[in-house]
């Protein structure tokens, strides 16, 4: 049984990933967020006409879906600055399960985290979750972190080069040092440097691969905390060697499932409340919602469960997107966000699917909600509370949209013709549940 370690560089078996598919990627590196927007809407009006038989009304209706790229460019401004984003800067040796973290921060597989972090300079690795455009979390790994002093310099220099960027985002300093690992100087060394630079930043101190340290016969995790005496005894001398330098520290074992240790990630609850009481209020609230399982216990689905992770980050975008109170002019951002997430859930399902045909499946499974999208940007003009109104709707066609794609994607990749009935009732389901999930739900 073997701690989970980390996986920095690209698999041959990792295009599943959570980046979107090759095609996307290309365009989104190629086309701005404005253009895509712009593809995506005029296909959506032309589709709009069909609905609406007087040409009258079929025209008004368009010029309402109508938004220049500059109003789009300004709100996905708006949607960028108000996300509640963390940035967690993961700074401990190889295999000290800094990507543990991140999958248990995601729901991710290992494979998509290996194929999400990116080269970002020589020492670190950057993955962004759940995409570059509109993160919830940002995490840089240091990569290649060994106790090597002459390398030491160089990481301090790009660590404090990410640092000094200008971010109205959390950020959040986590060291993940294993429970028998005693040869911190270099980890102490680049936290003292980055700690006197930037005092208040606050730092996790995350000891790791507790289960290297269970007494023999030991086949599973005790109840959480572990009361062994050489754990605690480890545990202790750890604490003191980074007592100044350390906000809060806490035990925990994140391994795989074929490590066949219960629970798979051992401690998260406690790793997870040590975040909270570091990070503001938002982020903290973003964190728990991200990490709820109330709805992915049911199905116990690895792919469902992965998916309702991103499901649920689109969410929360859709929602503060929603809430910005310029009727209609968002509806393009959302249908952006709502195409991306479709895309995203393909590629997790083994579909290679283009934003076009994204948008394509978004009309297929959410074309009776039309009539409704259009009620809940008319809300937007009732004032003092049109905008948290729609909010909670986004937030639940978003989550309803989300499921319904996932059962739609589920019965191709199990060689079944989508049965559409099936689908609308997945997406009536979801929709009212959601509603409740959601209510008063604001950015």
């Amino acid at each position: 049984m073997t701690e989970q370690s980390d996986t920095n560089s690209p698999t041959p078996n990792s295009e599943q990933s959570a980046q979107p598919t090759e095609d996307v990627k290309t365009e989104s590196k190629t086309d701005s967020w404005q253009h895509r927007i712009g593809g995506i809407w005029h296909d959506t009006s032309n589709r709009l006409t069909k609905f609406f038989p007087v040409d009258r009304a079929a025209q008004t209706i368009k010029q309402w879906f109508m938004v220049d790229e500059a109003q789009v460019a300004e709100i996905l401004a708006k949607v960028r600055a108000e996300l509640p984003t963390t940035e967690a800067l993961l700074i401990g040796k190889p295999q000290a399960g800094k990507s543990s973290i991140v999958r248990a921060l995601t729901g991710v597989s290992p494979e998509i985290v290996g194929q999400g972090f990116r080269p970002h300079t020589q020492h670190t690795q950057r993955y962004a979750y759940p995409s570059d455009d509109l993160p919830l979390l940002i995490f840089t790994d240091t990569v290649g972190l060994g106790d090597v002093k002459q390398e030491t310099p160089v990481i301090i220099d790009e660590l404090l080069g990410e640092l000094q960027q200008e971010s109205n985002r959390a950020r959040i300093l986590i060291l993940t040092v294993k429970i028998n690992d005693f040869a911190t100087d270099t980890l102490r060394q680049i936290a003292e440097q980055l700690r006197q630079e930037y005092p208040n930043i606050p730092c996790l101190l995350a000891i790791t691969c507790l289960h290297e340290l269970y007494p023999n016969p030991t086949d599973n995790h005790p109840e959480y905390p572990p009361e062994y005496e050489e754990i605690n005894r480890a545990f202790t001398a750890i604490q003191e060697n980074f007592e100044k330098l350390s906000d809060r520290s806490t035990l925990i074992d994140f391994t795989l499932e074929e490590d066949d240790y219960n629970p798979v990630f051992y401690g998260l609850e406690a790793f997870r409340d040590s975040l909270a009481e570091l990070l503001p209020e938002a982020e903290a609230q973003t964190i728990y919602q991200l990490l709820d399982e109330q709805a992915s216990k049911q199905l116990g689905n690895i792919y469902r469960d992965v998916g309702r992770r991103y499901i649920l980050s689109f969410t929360i975008m859709a929602a503060t997107a929603a809430a910005v109170p310029l009727p209609f002019a968002t509806m393009p951002v959302l249908t952006a966000l709502q195409v991306s997430m479709v895309g995203l859930l393909g590629n997790l399902y083994g579909q290679t699917i283009s934003p076009s045909q994204a948008g394509g499946v978004v009309s297929v499974i959410g074309g009776g909600f039309v009539a409704q999208a259009v009620g809940r940007e008319l809300v937007k003009f009732i004032p003092g509370f049109g905008s948290a109104i729609a909010a909670s709707w986004a937030a639940a066609y978003t989550w309803a949209l989300g499921e319904s794609a996932c059962v739609y994607f589920g019965d191709l990749m199990g060689g079944k013709k989508p049965d559409p009935e099936k689908i609308q009732g997945v997406m009536q389901e979801a929709f009212e549940s959601a509603k409740e999930r959601f209510k008063g739900m604001k950015s």
